[in-house]
């Protein structure tokens, strides 16, 4: 399946870090989370991602562009840019990246829906570009394959800043994005498996969003189902998050690094 990473949003609450640069570039440990999110699906086989870019979408076209020049060893003769010669250091080959454009301002359903082009197969994953797992994912494609529904997201309970999830079983009976009085149901950790019927709910424009309507549109259709993860879950939202994820990773506990 291919993998869809969000990578456009502004990242306004961790201003301290995306100011310079997007928030999918900001490191956990020497790497930026995007790739710490890409190592995630590389171990269970998804190597083709999509990026929907947006704000500094510039600086992963660079990172990527410039991926094995600063990840392998080299030799080089000045003068003779032909001897140029990289040496196989990194184990990230066969990864297949489609960087697209996206525009600056578009909401994620108008992202999603302008890479549309892009996804081949009847069925995709899609996740944010800021959040890392230690979620099974042969497990959620199973899952979601066994229930034949549109939308599989999967759900957590570490906090209630994000969307909350009214379940019943194993189906999603109301979405709600960041509710003022969450309660203690699972709320939305994002590692979504779409049919790609679901671009019949989106629109390419910029003021459509994913989890306002879409999303709401599908639990009300009985066509969102939900994974519960128990494991390890945790976003990158502000810089206390950023620091605590890179404590994690300096000292060896860093859960989401199944591969």
């Amino acid at each position: 399946m291919e993998v869809v990473i969000l990578c456009g949003g502004l990242g306004t609450r961790l201003r301290e870090e995306t100011e310079f640069r997007p928030k999918p570039m900001v490191n956990i440990g020497q790497r930026p989370i995007l790739w710490h999110i890409m190592k995630i699906y590389a171990l269970y086989g998804h190597t083709e991602y999509v990026l929907p870019l947006g704000y500094k979408g510039d600086m992963i076209r660079d990172y990527f562009m410039n991926y094995e020049w600063m990840n392998n060893d080299v030799t080089l003769e000045l003068g003779k840019p032909e001897k140029l010669c990289l040496h196989n250091c990194h184990s990230e080959a066969g990864w297949r990246i489609t960087l697209a454009d996206t525009g600056l301002n578009t909401l994620k359903g108008g992202r999603l829906k302008r890479v549309e082009k892009y996804i081949k197969g009847d069925h995709f994953m899609v996740t944010y570009g800021d959040g890392v797992a230690d979620v099974n994912l042969d497990a959620l494609v199973n899952f979601h394959k066994s229930h034949g529904k549109i939308a599989t997201l999967t759900g957590v309970n570490p906090a209630k800043r994000f969307g909350e999830l009214d379940v019943e079983g194993e189906a999603v009976r109301s979405f709600r994005e960041k509710p003022e009085n969450a309660g203690e149901n699972l709320i939305n950790g994002g590692f979504f498996i779409f049919n790609r019927k679901i671009f019949d709910y989106l629109k390419p424009d910029a003021d459509c969003d994913l989890e306002y309507g879409p999303l709401e549109d599908l639990a009300r259709a009985g066509q969102l189902m939900v994974r519960r993860h128990d494991g390890f879950w945790a976003c990158m939202d502000t810089l206390r998050d950023t620091e605590y994820l890179n404590r994690l990773w300096d000292q060896g506990e860093a859960a989401w690094k199944i591969w």
